[in-house]
């Protein structure tokens, strides 16, 4: 990691803000719109997350461009020492770069010497990149509780009785 950054960040500009920005925002966007990320379920929620937690001076957002164009962006708050990773993504056709990197080492030394967190929670979910970055795994359950006697939990029990039946792969 330390080599791939040594040798691409001087590659891409990075611009971290604390505030919300709404050109700064529209970039963010266009990368996260036009990358290999599924299509954002609110995005007007999400912006408005944005935009509060902006006014709160709680956000940082980062956008790495190349050559002036925003090649990658990443979202993430800072609240009660914790910094939570909401939303990241690059554009394909500029992997190479490792923008995302760059991105993530900036936002990472931000938030530890500048806003002295004390934990970065990548959230949910087993990307392989966030074991590039983190020295300890804390993993998350959840529990259901369905109630066979209500119509509305049969759909899911019934999925988990037929996944239960379901050869597993060795």
């Amino acid at each position: 990691m330390r080599t791939t950054l040594k040798r691409k960040a001087k590659k891409v500009d990075v611009e971290l803000l604390t505030r919300f920005d709404a050109n700064a925002w529209a970039e963010y966007e266009a990368v996260y719109e036009n990358s290999w990320k599924p299509e954002e379920g609110d995005p007007d929620l999400l912006r408005a997350f944005a935009e509060q937690e902006g006014a709160a001076g709680r956000v940082r957002l980062a956008i790495g461009r190349h050559e002036g164009i925003a090649v990658a962006a990443q979202f993430w708050t800072v609240e009660d020492g914790i910094a939570y990773i909401h939303k990241l993504a690059h554009l394909e056709e500029h992997k190479a770069l490792s923008a995302g990197t760059t991105l993530s080492a900036a936002l990472f030394e931000h938030v530890m010497d500048t806003d002295k967190v004390q934990l970065i929670d990548f959230g949910t979910g087993n990307d392989p990149y966030k074991r590039d970055w983190m020295e300890e795994d804390r993993p998350r359950y959840r529990i259901d509780c369905l109630d066979p006697r209500q119509p509305k939990a049969w759909p899911a029990l019934a999925k988990r009785i037929v996944t239960s039946l379901a050869p597993r792969s060795p």
